[in-house]
C-alpha cells in the first residue's frame, strides 16, 4: 500500500439493548441461568457480557486467573466462578472423546463441568458445537430455551425445549422457532417468563378453591348414608353452590396481581411440579375441605340446637317418622304426661290413624267406636303408650307395631331449656 494519506480512524460500537443487564439480574433472581453463545472473540465476549452482566466478576474468570494472575489451569477451573470457553478448546476435547460410546459415562463430563459455573460464556462457536451446548445443558436437567437470528442457530433453535427466534431474524430461524420476539429484546423474555408463573400461579389457586368444596359436599352424603342423618345439603344446593356462588369466584383467580416474590423463586421442577400435584390435593382436600366441612356440620348442628333438636337425637332421624302436631295444636309446657284427649279437645278437627280416618262428628265422638287419642305438650297426635293393647279403642296390632316402630324420643330438653321442637311446631 503506496501514496495513501491517512484521513481518519472510524470504530464502530454496538452496544447491548437497553435494559438487557437489568434483565440479566432479573433472571438471575428467578433461578434462571443465562450462558452466552456467539461466535465473537472471546475478549470481545467477556466485555459484552461484563456489559450486561452475564459476567459480573471478571477478576474470577478461568482465563483471566489463567493469564494474568499465574494460577494453574486446574486449580484456576476449580476457584473461578465464571468462564469463557473458545470453539477451537471445545472441538479439540469433543475431538478426543469421539471414540467414546454414547453410554460411557465420562463422555462429555468436560462440557458438564464447564456448564456448572455460575457465569458461562463461549466463544467462536460453530453451528455443531451450539447443538453439543444444548445437549449437556438437557442432560443435566435443564429445561433449556434458545435464541437466535440467523440460520446457523436454527438446528439449537430446533433442539431446545423452547426454540426462540427474533421477529427480524431469518426465516429458517422462525421456522425452527415456537416463539417470536416482534420486538427482537431479550426483555421480552423476562416479561414472558414472570407473566407464565403469573398464570400458573393463577390455576393452580382457581383449581384450589374448585376443589376445596368437593369434602364439605360430599360429607352431608355420606353422613346420610352412614348414620342417616337429615340431609343437610341437597343436589339442588350443590349444583346452586357449583354453578353459582363457585363460578364467578374460581374465574376472577385469573385477574390475580402477581405475588411479589414471584420473580425471586427457583424454577419449578417440570418432572415433579405438576399443575396438579399431591401437594394441591392434599391442600384442598385435607386442609381447607376439612376446615370447611367442619365448620359447615357444626353450623348445621348449632341451627338444629336452637330448634330443640340435640345432637345426639339426630343419628337415624332420617329414616323415623315423628308424631307431628295438628295445625291447630298449640305447645302446652304444663302437660308432660302422655293421656288421652278430652273429646272436646280434638274435636273441630280431623285427624287420622295408620288404618282409619275419622272426621269431625259429635256422635262419634261420644261412642265407645271412637279410638283414644293420645295428648302430651299440646300434642293430640302422640302415639300411644307402651302398654296399650290391640283392643284399647280402634288401634290395630299391626298399626300399634309399626307406630312403635316409628317412635323417635324429642330431641328438647323440656324442663332445662323449654325450647320447642321444630319437628313438633
Amino acid at each position: 500500500m503506496h501514496d495513501l494519506t491517512l484521513v481518519g480512524v472510524v470504530s464502530l460500537n454496538d452496544p447491548p439493548r437497553p435494559k438487557v443487564d437489568l434483565s440479566v439480574n432479573k433472571c438471575r433472581s428467578a433461578g434462571i441461568k443465562v450462558i452466552m453463545v456467539t461466535g465473537d472473540q472471546p475478549p470481545t465476549a467477556a466485555a459484552i457480557a461484563n456489559k450486561v452482566n452475564i459476567i459480573k466478576h471478571p477478576q474470577k474468570e478461568w482465563n483471566y486467573m489463567v493469564d494474568e494472575l499465574k494460577i494453574p489451569e486446574e486449580q484456576a477451573l476449580k476457584e473461578c466462578t465464571a468462564i469463557v470457553i473458545h470453539g477451537d478448546l471445545l472441538a479439540k476435547r469433543h475431538l478426543a472423546e469421539q471414540d467414546l460410546d454414547d453410554s460411557d459415562p465420562s463422555k462429555g463430563q468436560y462440557l458438564q463441568h464447564w456448564i456448572s459455573k455460575h457465569e458461562v460464556v463461549f466463544a467462536r462457536t460453530t453451528p455443531s458445537q451450539k447443538l453439543l451446548i444444548v445437549d449437556a445443558c438437557q442432560k443435566a436437567g435443564h429445561v433449556v430455551a434458545v435464541t437466535g437470528d440467523g440460520v446457523n442457530d436454527s438446528p439449537a433453535i430446533k433442539k431446545a425445549d423452547i426454540g426462540i427466534a427474533m421477529g427480524s431474524g431469518s426465516d429458517v430461524a422462525k421456522n425452527a422457532a415456537d416463539m417470536l420476539l416482534l420486538d427482537d429484546n431479550f426483555s421480552s423474555i423476562v416479561n414472558g417468563v414472570e407473566e407464565g408463573r403469573l398464570i400458573f400461579d393463577n390455576l393452580k389457586k382457581s383449581i384450589a378453591y374448585t376443589l376445596s368444596s368437593n369434602i364439605p359436599e360430599i360429607l352431608p352424603f355420606i353422613f346420610f348414608i352412614l348414620v342417616q342423618f337429615p340431609l343437610p345439603l341437597s343436589t339442588v344446593l350443590i349444583l346452586c353452590i357449583d354453578l353459582g356462588t363457585d363460578m364467578v369466584p374460581a374465574i376472577s383467580f385469573a385477574y390475580e396481581n402477581p405475588e411479589l416474590d414471584i420473580m425471586d423463586r427457583v424454577p419449578r421442577n417440570s418432572k415433579r411440579d405438576h399443575l396438579v400435584n399431591s401437594k394441591l390435593i392434599c391442600f384442598a382436600y385435607l386442609q381447607i375441605g376439612v376446615i370447611q366441612a367442619s365448620a359447615g356440620m357444626y353450623t348445621y348442628f348449632l341451627v338444629l340446637n336452637d330448634y330443640g333438636i340435640r345432637p345426639h337425637t339426630v343419628w337415624g332421624l332420617s329414616i323415623l317418622k315423628n308424631p307431628f302436631p295438628h295445625p291447630n295444636d298449640v305447645y302446652d309446657a304444663t302437660k308432660t304426661t302422655l293421656e288421652v284427649c278430652d273429646a272436646e279437645y280434638v274435636k273441630g278437627r280431623e285427624w287420622t290413624h295408620s288404618y282409619k280416618t275419622y272426621a269431625d262428628n259429635d256422635d262419634l265422638l261420644t261412642t265407645t267406636a271412637y279410638p283414644k287419642q293420645y295428648c302430651q305438650f299440646g300434642n293430640s297426635r302422640m302415639l300411644p303408650p307402651i302398654d296399650t293393647k290391640a283392643t284399647d279403642g280402634m288401634y290395630s296390632a299391626k298399626a300399634i307395631d309399626e307406630l312403635r316402630a316409628s317412635a323417635l324420643p324429642l330431641a328438647w330438653d323440656k324442663t332445662k331449656n323449654a325450647r320447642v321442637d321444630a319437628r313438633l311446631y
